[in-house]
């Protein structure tokens, strides 16, 4: 029998999951993600064979449409543990958005730890609430199975204490309010594999764009996190699908006390109008749709998120006090070759040069071998990091028990 870790990313409307070797840094064994939780809910997986893997549309069989989390995770649990003969699931990671000041590291999870999380959701409302809806699910379905939660501020919260702290009351700062920065489980990543691609000057300056719906910047020395672009909350930084990223705070002002806008719909507004579906005029919030449309609004929307990337990645660079090498990852870094393109052409003053077939192949290397700095197209693999700390887990818990 061998033993199996289970990873776990739930959303609103999904739920993605792989499968991964308990005592070993392998591939996952199997991966996928139950989508449209709400309406009609579908399983879709890849499942390992050989050396490939196999994509099939699985069914749960007869499934109520609003059938929610708790369900469906105790039905996944079930498939899983039937489906892959010959392994046993013996512990549960989770990607959780928002550890606030008191979780700078994966942690196993708790009543008293849970508790504690709740109280953040106020700081991720969007996505907190079904990071732990998931983890009640399991507890709900496997009481007996150890959770370890992961979180995409911790890689940030050894930055400077300048990069950290806003120009508030001190009392203010000691109570909390910081700035968190996220995506942290996808820039550990790209740093734990950078010297596959970078070598030796892997531990030098390095801007990381995870450009996705959701997008921020991280600035890296030694592969560490020195500055990031979002904040407090997911809300601050680029220009993302659906938020606006840094944002005068007069502007909230303005809305809340001149245009009689409730907390409530501000909320709404930064969450859900705004970003490239605000700019766009209501066209779309994807960049592969807004790329293709022959229409202004589109090209507007398009052309503030390079805008906004490029002087961002301007102040990283700043911070750094130079740059050795750029790596685009996430949906947009990863598969869009305009945008790559149009925000090197930006940087064009620093020496930076684009090799333009092997940025339409997408990478790794895109940079030419005169550029001033290397350019990395990398995949990240946020679900490989959370495997990961939570093998690490049971390895220590292990070493207790002897």
């Amino acid at each position: 029998m061998t033993d199996t870790l289970l990873v776990l990313n739930a959303g609103s409307s999904s739920i993605k999951f792989a499968v991964y070797p308990a005592h070993e840094d392998g591939a996952a064994l199997c991966a996928g993600q139950i989508s449209g939780i709400g309406t009609a809910p579908v399983l879709r997986m890849k499942v390992a064979q050989g050396d490939g893997q196999s994509e099939a549309l699985r069914s749960f069989g007869q499934i109520a449409p609003d059938e929610g989390h708790p369900g469906l995770l105790a039905r996944l649990l079930v498939w899983l543990e039937g489906g892959l003969e010959g392994h046993r699931l013996v512990a549960a990671g989770h990607r959780v958005v928002h550890g606030g000041r008191d979780f700078a590291d994966p942690v196993r999870i708790t009543p008293d730890v849970l508790a504690r999380l709740d109280k953040l959701v106020p700081l991720a409302p969007h996505h907190q609430p079904d990071n732990l809806a998931g983890i009640r699910a399991i507890a709900d379905a496997r009481p007996d199975l150890p959770q370890i939660a992961c979180f995409d501020t911790a890689f940030h919260r050894k930055q400077p204490r300048l990069a950290q702290i806003f120009a508030l009351p001190r009392a203010l700062t000691d109570e909390g309010i910081l700035r968190y920065g996220f995506h942290g489980l996808s820039y550990e990543y790209i740093a734990s594999v950078l010297p596959r691609y970078a070598g030796a000057r892997a531990d030098g300056r390095f801007i990381v764009a995870h450009l996705g719906h959701g997008a921020s910047l991280c600035a890296m020395h030694h592969r560490q996190s020195i500055d990031t672009t979002m904040g407090f909350t997911a809300l601050d930084g680029l220009v993302m699908g659906k938020r606006p990223g840094s944002l005068d705070p007069g502007v909230l002002l303005h809305l809340l006390q001149d245009k009689g806008m409730s907390p409530e719909d501000l909320s709404h507004l930064l969450h859900q109008q705004s970003g490239l579906l605000g700019v766009s005029g209501g066209l779309s919030d994807d960049m592969g749709e807004l790329l293709a449309l022959d229409d202004p609004k589109a090209r507007e929307a398009v052309d503030l998120f390079v805008y906004r990337a490029i002087r961002e990645i301007g102040a990283m660079i700043s911070v750094l006090g130079g740059l050795d090498g750029l790596v685009f990852t996430a949906g947009i870094g990863e598969n869009a070759s305009s945008i790559r393109a149009r925000i090197v052409a930006g940087l064009h003053w620093l020496g930076l040069r684009l090799d333009e077939k092997a940025n339409a192949d997408h990478g790794p290397r895109i940079s030419t071998p005169d550029s001033q700095a290397e350019i990395f197209v990398i995949p990240t693999d946020e679900e490989r990091i959370i495997a990961r700390h939570s093998r690490a887990f049971l390895h220590e818990a292990s070493r207790k028990a002897q």
